[in-house]
């Protein structure tokens, strides 16, 4: 992950989320990061037992402890019920805790987000360099087909975890998305298009370590969650976006 410059001065109207769970020792560097360029960061420790988060509050971060693992989706949605507890929040950013997302990235994806008057932008990864691992590469590729013969639009990278959320799609994602593992993301982006909400993308580094061992995907159950909860998600009627406060 790339060093963030000195000078950088924080965005005070984003709140990054950092759902986390046993990330060992890579979660530190993300959060020092992410603190040096937003208003506010929101650690969610989804039920760790390896100490991972301890000592990482204070200034503008805190750590939102959950008592049990329940998932990302779930870690997700209270990490950003609690971002819009500050009313000056107008973005909630969420990333990974686990290095693959730099925060560095912030302020392009934010200047992105604002050009796009989006509701929700997802980093777009890039798959050509040797490094990202065939599986990953195969995985988005097929998703990202199946996404488009179902909702008829392009989406290019559904499974993204670096994101930005207008303050009134993050209402909307806590009134209409369940919770849960890694399926949760993708009902909140199928919610996000069949509801109206503005989709955008910016491109963002590919960042894989050959022997990060700290991701929690389960290849096949998982997967399986993400179909179905997309397939639920699809023939689910379609709600209008509320208006713009």
């Amino acid at each position: 992950m790339a060093e963030a410059p000195q000078a950088a001065e924080p965005l005070p109207q984003v709140a990054v989320v950092i759902p986390c769970y046993n990330a060992g020792a890579r979660i530190a560097p993300v959060v020092a990061a992410a603190r040096g360029r937003a208003g506010r960061v929101i650690v969610v420790d989804d039920g760790g037992t390896d100490g991972a988060c301890d000592g990482l509050a204070g200034g503008n971060t805190e750590v939102l402890r959950l008592p049990v693992n329940r998932g990302k989706g779930h870690a997700l949605l209270a990490g950003i019920r609690r971002a819009l507890e500050n009313p000056a929040a107008r973005i909630v950013c969420t990333l990974d805790a686990d290095g693959q997302h730099d925060p560095a990235e912030l302020p392009g994806l934010a200047a992105a987000f604002d050009a796009a008057n989006a509701d929700l932008l997802i980093g777009r990864r890039t798959f050509g360099g040797a490094v990202v691992p065939w599986r990953s590469r195969f995985g988005n590729e097929m998703t990202a087909r199946v996404v488009r013969l179902l909702l008829r639009r392009d989406l290019p990278d559904t499974q993204c975890g670096y994101r930005l959320l207008s303050r009134r799609f993050a209402e909307a994602v806590l009134a209409h998305v369940a919770g849960g593992r890694y399926e949760t993301e993708m009902e909140m982006l199928v919610f996000a298009v069949r509801a109206g909400h503005t989709v955008a993308y910016s491109p963002i580094q590919t960042l894989y370590e050959p022997d990060n061992q700290s991701s929690h995907f389960r290849k096949v159950r998982d997967s399986l969650r993400i179909y179905a909860r997309l397939a639920r998600a699809v023939l689910r009627r379609p709600r209008a976006p509320e208006p713009p406060k």
